[in-house]
């Protein structure tokens, strides 16, 4: 029989002759002894049967096998095409440019009448008197019901100790108050208490000055004083009260170091209508340099010059405001004019070291005493002039006893002796 005639099998002959389909590239599986294949016809007999509920139904295949795909960087991998950034031009050097306000010039302030000054003077005596309460009432007790006799003196000598007088002033004092006593033969305690006034008044005297604003303009002023004495808020009412006297003031931010040491004078320069000379931490020598200058140009009458605290030890900081010392001579080879050291009342005998060791590093001209409000050692003054611990007896031009812009005045040995004894 010859090709052509061979015959066409059936389609049942070829289902039962032909395993099912599978892809050349994967092997069948092997059969397990549960899934024992079914014979062909049965196979061909459920096709059937399937394909006649469902004609668009296909019998199950395997997938044919899918090549790998070719892996694809995520969008943040591929590096983008940059283009090329423009030339950048180098930024011309900083200029220090000081940060001033500009000021309101200063209303002249009337005098007041006789009954207002009066009143004011009540009202300041009143809260000298109240701030240094806790003092005067150790030495209130001492006088009540007690004979004038040694035990009172040496009981007199406790509290003047007591009160930070130190020991000089203290044999001092006592040594004045016993020959009163005795000239003039007073019996009485409380006439003691007057006298004890008195002979304090009289020790302090030496301390009163009053600070000459009538010179050649501008007073430059340069403060001074360890970190927490009150420096900043002491210019900032000291500004006030150059301006009630009619004088043009000028402040420069010269603590560059504490934070928001120069805010806080700007604040203050804001609140008093005052320029305020500043710059973004720069060198304070070159803050002060400006001040000066620019106090002289604008015909100011008054430059207060703030400085960063410090501790009389750190000697490095003590070497750097003598540096700025010497630039302001250098703007101004008069200035400055007064150098103060701002002092904390109530450090006590402490107070002594501070003034000595900025007064041997700047020169000290005057001295002001802060926050003598509720301490009990208002007598730190009898012993600065009494000369302890080998301070030099320096001038004490404004005390402080509270917050309040009007709470810093003059020093009067007087009124302070009262206010100590509590008379």
């Amino acid at each position: 029989m010859t090709p052509a005639q061979t015959p066409t099998p059936s389609p049942a002959a070829t289902a039962a002759s032909t395993p099912a389909r599978v892809p050349a590239q994967a092997p069948a599986p092997t059969p397990t002894p549960a899934q024992a294949p079914a014979p062909a016809g049965a196979v061909s007999a459920v096709r059937s049967f399937f394909t006649r509920l469902s004609p668009s139904a296909e019998p199950a295949r395997e997938a044919p096998p899918v090549a790998a795909p070719t892996p694809v960087l995520p969008d943040h991998a591929v590096t983008p095409t940059v283009p090329a950034p423009a030339p950048t031009v180098a930024p011309a050097p900083a200029v220090s440019t000081p940060i001033a306000i500009t000021p309101v010039p200063p209303t002249p302030v009337p005098e007041p009448s006789p009954a207002a000054a009066k009143a004011a003077k009540a009202s300041w005596l009143n809260r000298l008197k109240t701030g240094l309460s806790r003092t005067g009432q150790n030495f209130t007790s001492l006088f009540i019901g007690v004979k004038v006799d040694e035990d009172l003196f040496e009981e007199l000598e406790t509290a003047l100790i007591m009160a930070d007088t130190g020991v000089d002033a203290a044999v001092s004092l006592l040594k004045s108050l016993r020959a009163r006593v005795k000239q003039e033969r007073i019996e009485d305690a409380q006439q003691v208490k007057v006298v004890l006034r008195e002979v304090l008044a009289a020790h302090l005297r030496p301390l009163e000055k009053t600070f000459a604003l009538d010179r050649p303009y501008p007073v430059v002023t340069m403060l001074a004083g360890v970190n927490g004495a009150g420096k900043t808020t002491s210019i900032g009412k000291l500004a006030r009260t150059f301006q009630n006297q009619g004088k043009k003031v000028l402040l420069a931010a010269g603590d560059t170091f504490r934070a928001a040491a120069r805010e806080q004078l700007v604040e203050w320069g804001a609140r008093n209508n005052v320029t305020v000379i500043a710059q973004d931490g720069g060198d304070p020598a070159a803050v002060a340099f400006d001040a000066v200058q620019s106090g002289k140009a604008r015909g100011m009458g008054v430059v207060m010059i703030d400085t960063a605290g410090r501790l009389p030890t750190q000697l490095h900081l003590m070497e750097e405001i003598k540096k700025i010392k010497r630039v302001i001579g250098k703007a101004d080879p008069t200035a400055p004019h007064e150098v103060l050291l701002v002092i904390d009342g109530n450090t006590g005998q402490n107070a002594l070291a501070q003034i000595k060791a900025f007064d041997q590093a700047i020169g000290l001209t005057g001295l002001i005493v802060t926050k003598l409000d509720g301490t009990a050692k208002g007598g730190i003054l009898a012993a600065v002039a009494a000369g302890a611990q080998g301070v030099r007896p320096i001038p004490v031009y404004w005390i402080g006893v509270g917050e309040g812009i009007e709470d810093l005045q003059p020093f009067v040995a007087d009124e302070f002796a009262g206010a100590v004894l509590g008379l």
